[in-house]
């Protein structure tokens, strides 16, 4: 289930947590100090979700397609509450 109480504070259990005390409490992947932006970055910057995953090993192929859908539910969310 996913929660919130601030923009900053976002826990999906499995996925995505947040502490205050590590990455400036930057919402990481669950279990590892790799914040979700930087997947964003990688794949703004043109490389591919491969490379992401060579670059972070503790990441999984699942846990970055979860959070690419959580990601597009929200911006599917966004845009309709704005219609």
């Amino acid at each position: 289930m996913l929660t919130t109480t601030t923009k900053n504070n976002l826990n999906v259990p499995g996925l995505i947590w947040t502490d205050p005390e590590r990455m400036s409490g930057a919402p990481c992947f669950y279990g590892t100090r790799v914040p979700i932006k930087h997947l964003f970055d990688y794949l703004e910057g043109g490389s591919t979700i491969d490379d992401f995953l060579e670059g972070f090993e503790g990441i999984t192929r699942e846990q970055v397609q979860k959070v690419l859908e959580l990601a597009r539910i929200g911006l599917l969310e966004e845009k309709r509450d704005a219609a």
